[in-house]
C-alpha cells in the first residue's frame, strides 16, 4: 500500500472529491448520532465553509492508486495547530491511510516549529478516538461541554462516559 499512497497539497481540481468526502463524514455523524439534521439542508456545504474560513492552502489530499481517498486539514494559530478535518473514504478505511495522513501532518507541523497539535473527534466516534490515541493523542487539553435545552433532545444522548468521576452524556 505504501508505494501506491501519495499525499499532496489540495488543488482546486480536487474540490468535488473533497466535498463528497465531507458529505460522507457528515452522513456518518448523522448515523452515529441518529440525527439527520446534522449538516443542515446541504450536508456537504461544511466543506465550502471550511474553504472559506481557512483557505485551500490548509488542506492536503491522499491519493491511492491515483484516486483521492482522503483529505486532511490544518488550522494553525501561533505555535498551536488543529487537525481539521481528517476524512478517509469508507471504502479505504482500515488500510492505514488515516494513520499515514496524521503522521505526515505530525512531521509537517514539527518541521514548522509548532508546539502543540490537537484533534477534536466527535464524542461518539470511538473508532477515530482509538486510532488518534494509538498515534499519540493521549493528552486531554479541552473538553467541550454543552446542554440540550429541549427536553426531547436529552433522550437522544447516551450517558455512559465518565470523566473525573462525573457522568456525561455523549
Amino acid at each position: 500500500m505504501r508505494d501506491e499512497l501519495s499525499i499532496r497539497k489540495y488543488h482546486t481540481d480536487d474540490y468535488s472529491y473533497c466535498r463528497d468526502l465531507w458529505l460522507e463524514l457528515t452522513q456518518y455523524h448523522q448515523q452515529i448520532y441518529d440525527d439527520n439534521s446534522i449538516g443542515g439542508d446541504d450536508p456537504a456545504s461544511g466543506f465550502d465553509n471550511h474553504l472559506e474560513d481557512y483557505g485551500l492552502e490548509s488542506l492536503w489530499v491522499a491519493e491511492y492508486n491515483n484516486r483521492i481517498v482522503a483529505v486532511i486539514g490544518l488550522i494553525v494559530s501561533g505555535s498551536s495547530a488543529e487537525v481539521e478535518p481528517i476524512i478517509v473514504n469508507k471504502l479505504y478505511r482500515n488500510k492505514g491511510i488515516g494513520k499515514e495522513l496524521l503522521q505526515f501532518m505530525i512531521n509537517h507541523v514539527t518541521n514548522e516549529g509548532i508546539n502543540y497539535l490537537s484533534i477534536k473527534p466527535v464524542a461518539r466516534n470511538a473508532e477515530a478516538i482509538k486510532i488518534f490515541h494509538e498515534i499519540g493523542f493521549t493528552t486531554l487539553g479541552h473538553i467541550e461541554l454543552f446542554m440540550s435545552l429541549k427536553e426531547d433532545e436529552i433522550k437522544k444522548w447516551r450517558s455512559e462516559i465518565k470523566i473525573h468521576d462525573l457522568a456525561f452524556r455523549f
